[in-house]
């Protein structure tokens, strides 16, 4: 066996490598969980810290552009630094800033230390991306990381309420430092680079900068879509005269059907047409996201949520997987870490923007479902003949 064909078994779960998939799943499931349990991190921070909403607005937003200001550097070390060292390294740093965190006695520091964890955690994340590219079957291994992350957030979202009453916001902190401590032997999982330049043309990995920059667009028009609808659905349930306690009920299941959607998209892998599964899944996403305009019933608003979080992470391993086919080095995947931390921004911003300058949910809704329409036809035209 040539080199570059051990550098490519070992990085593919499929040839019995489970540490691998293990490290990709779990530190991806672990980086991301102050996003995912926003909701009760925010209510904690207002409480405990009497920080305003502009303050606390700007910790998530530290985060959250940390995670994805990541990207910048690795383009730098991803060809040049063992991935296992790196793994390592920014476990560590994590783990450091977590622990400093739950020592935090100001403002600023605290906020010092978030973007330091997020960069860390930014920088996993990288690494977990670019290394699922290059495994047997991306879909497959995008479908299970999405999954941790939902149900890393269910969790979180379940447990901190009560961890928060006992021992305050260091216990979110110095949880995560725990985490990532019990994970951190996983990052001698991860292969020691990207597959050498061999490897990846004999996998069809070069293609033209026409491809790549549609793939690039489709998730970005992906995530403006969804995080626009999304950051909005509760004011949506509220306009139709839906109970703050009903749409939470809704919302709170909505989070189940997006486990389903990411282990149905996991189990089918490769076995059915990438294609159909990525028609299916937007066609169903944008019939979800018009289902919600006028002020729809709760049975409407029910059918709409569940749907439209089943097809999010449904469809997103899918997507994931198109950008993999494209580059199996890492480096098209670093960059998408960029792409969705912008998606996300430019999402809720613009919704906002369409719904005051409107008064309404109008023209967010069609325009949210025509930007998926979109997303769809540049995924598809991404994707190698």
């Amino acid at each position: 066996m040539s080199a570059s064909d051990k550098t490519l078994a070992s990085a593919s779960p499929a040839s019995g490598n489970l540490a691998l998939l293990a490290a990709i799943v779990v530190f991806a499931a672990i980086t991301p969980t102050i996003l995912m349990t926003a909701p009760a991190v925010a209510a904690q921070l207002a409480a405990q810290w009497q920080l305003s909403p502009a303050r606390v607005g700007d910790l998530f937003s530290v985060e959250l552009g940390a995670m994805s200001l990541a990207t910048l550097p690795a383009f730098h070390w991803l060809k040049r630094v063992d991935w296992r060292h790196a793994a390592l390294l920014a476990g560590l740093l994590f783990i450091a800033a977590n622990l400093a965190s739950a020592l935090a006695g100001s403002y600023p520091l605290l906020l010092a230390l978030r973007f330091c964890s997020a960069l860390a955690g930014g920088s996993l994340m990288i690494l977990c991306l670019s290394s699922a590219a290059s495994t047997a079957t991306p879909s497959r291994v995008y479908g299970l990381w999405v999954m941790g992350q939902l149900v890393v957030g269910a969790v979180g979202l379940a447990l901190l309420p009560a961890l928060f009453e006992r021992f305050g916001l260091a216990a979110c902190y110095l949880l995560l430092a725990g985490l990532m401590g019990l994970a951190l032997p996983l990052s001698r999982a991860f292969p020691s680079g990207s597959p050498p330049a061999e490897a990846r043309a004999s996998t069809g990995a070069v293609h033209s900068r026409l491809r790549v920059g549609l793939g690039i667009l489709a998730v970005l028009t992906f995530y403006i879509s969804l995080s626009g609808v999304w950051t909005f659905i509760g004011a949506i349930a509220e306009g139709a005269g839906i109970g703050a306690g009903a749409s939470g009920e809704v919302l709170a299941v909505a989070t189940l059907m997006g486990i389903a959607g990411a282990a149905c998209a996991s189990f089918i892998g490769n076995r059915l047409p990438r294609d159909l599964m990525l028609l299916g899944g937007y066609l169903a996403m944008a019939a979800a996201i018009l289902l919600l305009i006028g002020q729809p019933p709760l049975a409407r608003f029910a059918l709409a949520a569940l749907l439209f979080k089943f097809t999010w992470t449904f469809a997103l391993p899918f997507i994931l997987a198109c950008l993999a086919d494209l580059d199996r080095s890492g480096r098209l995947m670093n960059a998408s870490n960029l792409v969705i931390g912008g998606g996300l921004a430019i999402g809720p911003a613009l919704a906002g923007r369409l719904i005051e300058g409107s008064g309404g949910f109008l023209p967010l809704l069609p325009i949210a479902a025509g930007l998926a329409a979109l997303s769809l036809l540049l995924a598809l035209a991404c994707r190698p003949r």
